[in-house]
């Protein structure tokens, strides 16, 4: 028989295995590599430089945008299905087997862009299916406490998972990921004989993401269990989107569950793009290489893993709410910081040449979307819990799911769109506030004890 402690922390194991393919894939090291290596092939094509960073971060946005709509159809129907068999470990593994593999390949795309838009396919088909077993696993939170326990063990496996980041991304710096002169953080060659000239260090980000979230996702296959006597026959597709219209039919007649759903489909989508054009922001606007990069991106896991924690004590003893729109406040304090500073200027204020004012800011804007960011979702799960009907929580958590995807397209459109617009990468952010304003408004009418309370 697992204990429920066992249980919990073979859950929190997820958070550590999956994290690295955000940290190092989506934020910190393949995105900004993925970037300099489109800018650069478009400049070779014959594309101005400036030109081809918006083609490079349109690229990428549009490939999030398609990802984005597939996660958003799907996880409802998969929760659905989920809750209906009473199964939910055969589909993680299935998913994070696919995560895997896609990450692995991730080495195969080269600096002079050969292989440039296979790579980007596989990233964002892996990210999708590691989404999808995320969802599934995030509904086993509420068989593990009380709705005030559910807060402090959601913002410590948060925690956990952020550390994971912090532990990968060390790593990658110090043994693998080169900078211009071939040399990593230590000032050593990559380690294992690869060759910094054809830069497979850094390409091996996508092998050393696939190797962790194998090795770390065996805790959770060892101690993570389904809760007994909930196991049925496989159930029929109607049968399973009946279940799934009943519970749609279900949330639109619960106010507090709506408007929850509603108000975090907008701030979860610019949560994302934060976290999804940090690392090409760093690279495209203020030239930083791939150390520095990963240097950010430990100052901003690092933050991630101590106020997730904070951040689950504070849901803890006021619930979830006031948290929210606390992340919610300083989130938008950063993004109107990305929006109005370049290497040359601040809000227009011209700066010397070669200030490091812009390098300072960034630190401390990374610093809070990791931490705003990390306790945000953390408290985010927690009053989705308080929104769960105990007998359908796969079900619930793909609705939550729906609900952070299903305007996913909207954040990486809006941004290609501004982009293509005004010809700047800063100014493509300004739609992150927009959602970040309109989601904190929407907050408003969320019952901050769920719609049980309410």
């Amino acid at each position: 028989m697992i204990s429920t402690k066992k249980r919990i922390w073979g859950w929190a194991f997820f958070d550590w295995a999956q994290q690295p393919y955000a940290t190092l894939g989506l934020t910190f090291i393949f995105a900004p590599f993925f970037a300099a290596v489109a800018t650069d092939m478009f400049v070779a094509q014959g594309m101005f430089e400036n030109d081809a960073k918006v083609q490079a971060q349109t690229l990428w946005s549009s490939a999030q945008t398609v990802a984005g709509l597939v996660i958003a159809f799907t996880a409802p129907f998969l929760g659905a299905w989920a809750d209906a068999s009473g199964r939910k470990r055969p589909w993680i593994a299935l998913f994070t087997s696919v995560a895997i593999l896609c990450a692995a390949c991730l080495w195969l795309l080269q600096p002079d862009g050969q292989n440039l838009m296979l790579a980007l396919t596989l990233f964002w088909v892996g990210f999708v299916f590691s989404e999808a077993a995320f969802n599934l696993n995030n509904a086993y939170l509420p068989e593990f406490g009380t709705d005030e326990e559910i807060g402090r063990i959601s913002g410590g496996a948060t925690a956990f998972g952020y550390w994971g980041g912090v532990v990968a991304l060390f790593i990658m710096l110090l043994l693998f990921a080169e900078d211009d002169t071939g040399l990593t953080l230590i000032d050593i060659k990559p380690i294992l004989g690869l060759n910094p000239d054809a830069r497979e260090g850094t390409r091996f980000v996508g092998p050393f993401i696939a190797i962790w979230f194998a090795v770390f996702l065996i805790p959770f296959l060892l101690w993570t269990r389904e809760t007994p006597g909930l196991q049925r026959a496989r159930p029929k597709f109607g049968e399973v989107l009946n279940e799934l219209w009943v519970a749609v039919c279900r949330v639109a007649k619960q106010p507090s569950t709506r408007m929850f759903m509603l108000a975090s489909l907008f701030y979860r989508d610019a949560l994302t793009a934060l976290y999804a054009y940090g690392g090409i922001y760093a690279r495209q606007v203020l030239d930083w290489p791939t150390v520095q990069i990963g240097m950010f991106g430990i100052i901003a896991a690092i933050a991630a893993a101590i106020l997730s924690w904070v951040g689950g004590i504070a849901d803890k003893r006021m619930g979830p709410k006031p948290v929210i729109r606390f992340c919610i406040f300083a989130l938008i304090f950063v993004s109107t910081i990305i929006v109005g500073m370049s290497r040359e200027h601040l809000f227009g204020i011209p700066l010397p040449t070669g200030s490091i004012l812009p390098d300072v800011l960034f630190y401390i804007c990374g610093a809070v979307i990791g931490g705003a960011g990390g306790a945000l979702y953390s408290a985010s799960r927690s009053l989705m819990v308080r929104h769960t009907d105990p007998d359908h929580p796969a079900e619930a958590f793909g609705l939550f799911a729906f609900a952070g995807k299903a305007t996913a397209f909207l954040a990486p459109a809006l941004i290609t769109a501004f982009g293509i617009l005004t010809n700047s990468n800063q100014l493509a952010f300004l739609p992150v506030i927009f959602l970040f304003l309109l989601g904190l408004f929407l907050l408003r009418y969320v019952h901050p004890d769920g719609a049980r309370a309410a």
